[in-house]
Formats: structure tokens, sequence, C-alpha cells
């Protein structure tokens, strides 16, 4: 059957519009990115060095007590008034896996909005995986444990260990183990939403964990939102 005269063209015309529409969102929102980019610091309220501090007094009061070193560490966000009213208090209840590079293990988010995430991550199995090339610097603090990177050229690996913080610079790849037991206090400040799409990808690729993929969207999705609406970009 020969084909309705103008489809092709309704169907260019189509893709063209889509592609004006695209363009037009893409003008709108350059600029804005790029002022909001250039001004990011006025957004966070977590600082690097004091999330250290607390982390290495956590682990000195108590040691492997892990379960009391995260609830150490949240006690003090929830105490500053300038984290408390962006402090997520039901983290024992918001536990998930999480599956991103290859790596798997369990989370849990203190934090997140569209400009930093904080969240407590790790494995009592060990794991291993790509770091995932990210819009965002990554503190990892280890509450516990080890872990262990590499870069392509080196010829011996990067160990963290208990106390310490692993920093990946927006941008940088690595590849990871925790071999064993490991357990951290995350913190990313940067922009948070292009972070999901290498958070996602194994849901969806390789592990098809759907209820999962609801609880990272769930939990993910309220944080993020729950803080827009008081005023947290």
């Amino acid at each position: 059957m020969a084909p309705k005269k103008g489809s092709s063209s309704s169907s260019s015309g189509g893709i063209g519009g889509w592609l004006k529409l695209f363009a037009i969102i893409l003008g709108v929102l350059s600029p804005i990115i790029y002022l909001i980019d250039q001004n990011l610091d006025r957004f966070y309220i977590f600082e690097p060095a004091n999330l250290h501090d607390v982390a290495k007094r956590a682990i000195a009061a108590h040691g492997n007590d892990t379960q009391s070193v995260v609830h150490f560490i949240l006690k003090e966000l929830q105490e500053n008034p300038k984290t408390a009213p962006y402090v997520n208090d039901n983290i024992d209840n918001e536990y998930f896996f999480n599956n991103a590079g290859g790596a798997m293990g369990g989370m849990t988010i203190i934090h997140a909005s569209v400009t930093e995430y904080l969240i407590i991550f790790g494995t009592a199995v060990g794991t291993e995986g790509h770091s995932g090339r990210h819009t965002a610097d990554d503190y990892f603090h280890i509450l516990r444990g080890e872990q262990w990177a590499y870069v392509p050229g080196e010829f011996e690996r990067e160990v963290y260990k208990q106390g310490d913080v692993h920093l990946m610079r927006k941008g940088v790849i690595k590849q990871y183990r925790m071999p064993e037991l490991c357990f951290a206090l995350e913190y990313a400040r940067g922009w948070i939403p292009p972070m999901m799409f290498f958070g996602y990808a194994d849901l969806f690729t390789s592990v098809l964990d759907l209820p999962t993929a609801w609880y990272t969207a769930y939990y993910t999705g309220k944080q993020m939102i729950g803080n827009l609406l008081i005023g947290k970009f």
C-alpha cells in the first residue's frame, strides 16, 4: 500500500517541533545553570572539614560499633543549627541497596538536595566497582574497614583506612574496592541530579531490581523535594 501523502512532512514537522522546544528549553536553562554554577558555594550547608572532624570523634568514642558511630554523627548534625533543618532523622528505617558501577552495598540518606548529598554507604561482605565520573566532589569518610582505589598508570593501590577521607574530585574516575566489611560517611557537593544516571544504570541494565529502583527514587525524591520546599537548593 502506498504511503499517505504528507506523512513524511508531518513526521519531520513533529520532530522539528520537538527539536525547537528542546532548543528553547536549553536556551532558557543554560544561562540559569551557568549563573548558579558560579555561585554553588552559597548553597552548601555542610563543610568537609567539619564532617571529617565529627567522623573522627565518633570513631574515637565508639570504635568499631558502627551503628553507634552513625548515631553520634547524626546527633551532632541534628544539634547544629545550620544543618538541623535539613537532616533526615529517620535513617534507621530507610536503608536500601545501591547497585552502581558494578559495586553493591547498603545505604541510607542523611541529606539530599540539588547541590549536596550526605549518606551512609557500606557493606559487610565487600564489593568492587567503577567509581563513576561525576559532576560533584565526593568525600568518602571511612568509618570502619578499608577502601582501596586504583588509577591507570599507577602500580600501587591507594589505601584508605578508618578515619581517613578519600577525596574524589569531580570528573575523576577510579577503580575502587572494599575488600571486606567497610562503611563510610559519603558527602558529595556539586551538581547532584546528573549523578543519578550512574546510580540507576545497573538497576535497569543489570540486576533489574525494580523494588530497589523504587526505594532509591522514593527516598531520594522525598529528601530533594522536601529540602527544596524549605529553600535548600
